[in-house]
């Protein structure tokens, strides 16, 4: 029977993910467990940075942005010898099950650490929304309130000046940041992975809105796509349109977390400690339909992420 948990953060932090370990330890004393945090992701773990605590520690940590038991990256965890330190650890401080928030990276880990006969459960945690197991994770939906949030203070200085704005938002190599901002602030052109924007097309549509004499135009770009600083050079070039280059960046991950992610994690976390409760280890959480379900790690990782087809439908009906 499992007695002691420990929770863990790792990857990019994402806002809400205080408020999935306010629910896992909770959960867990709710449940009769002895509930332990790893500071620092596996890095953490790796180092034996481990506490247990008590509901005392959970005050006031819902609506507080980041995580506080905070993260990392540690790419050296690929290494079976660096796992077998983390192993060596949970042996040590007699930790029965662990709970890993993060993205796929933090998934990953997990399923080194299953492979050492550890007990593990992940929950969904980045801003990216790229889990494939899951429609939303914990911290999409506040990153898109903050891009929204600052797309609507870039319209207003780029209307005084009939200007063009390329926005790059995060989100890796899923553009669902870019997409789903693009309908919520009506961006003239969207550029992702899944939905490339030559530029023939990108210029002769700027071309069109200059001639009309809009406001403003806006062009949001996930990242790593392309250099939206030479973007905006070569649309000045092409189009006669004053055009500024604005880089989000990490911001987009900060900030208080919406109501929507803290009820998420909630109800994402309270499922994982569950699992453990009933001895279903190895799985990780998500939000199907609307509808919390899990499934088995090694599953979750194999499956392909899903593209909206639909959204990107309407990107093109409304630009």
């Amino acid at each position: 029977m499992v007695k002691r948990i420990a929770v863990l953060t790792s990857g990019g932090d994402a806002p809400g993910m205080n408020a999935a370990i306010r629910v896992c330890i909770r959960a867990g004393l709710y449940y009769g467990k002895e509930m332990y945090v790893v500071y620092d992701g596996y890095k953490g773990l790796v180092e034996g940075d481990i506490h247990q605590v008590t509901k005392d520690f959970t005050s006031d940590i819902i609506n507080r942005g980041g995580t506080v038991i905070r993260t990392s990256r540690l790419p050296e965890f690929k290494d079976p010898k660096v796992v077998a330190k983390a192993v060596q650890q949970i042996h040590d401080y007699e930790i029965d099950a662990v709970i890993g928030i993060g993205g796929d990276g933090t998934y990953h880990g997990l399923e080194a650490l299953a492979k050492q006969g550890v007990n593990v459960i992940g929950i969904p945690g980045t801003i990216d929304n790229d889990v494939a197991s899951t429609d939303e994770t914990i911290g999409f939906s506040t990153a898109l309130n903050t891009i929204c949030d600052c797309v609507d203070k870039i319209k207003d200085t780029s209307s005084s000046h009939q200007r063009c704005s390329i926005i790059e938002v995060m989100g890796r190599y899923c553009g669902d940041l870019a997409i789903f901002s693009s309908i919520a602030e009506a961006a003239e052109m969207t550029m992702t992975y899944d939905h490339p924007v030559g530029e023939v097309e990108l210029f002769k549509k700027l071309r069109k809105i200059k001639a009309q004499k809009k406001s403003h135009a806006v062009v949001i770009v996930s990242e790593n796509l392309l250099d939206v600083n030479y973007l905006a050079k070569r649309i000045e070039e092409e189009t006669g349109f004053e055009t500024k280059a604005e880089i989000l960046g990490r911001l987009q991950r900060g900030g208080s977390p919406s109501a929507a992610d803290r009820i998420l994690a909630s109800r994402l976390g309270s499922h994982a400690v569950e699992l453990i409760v009933n001895e279903k280890f190895n799985r990780v959480v998500g939000i199907k339909d609307n509808k919390v379900v899990d499934f088995d790690i090694h599953e979750a990782l194999d499956m392909p992420r899903d593209i909206h087809i639909n959204l990107l439908k309407l990107i093109d009906m409304l630009q």
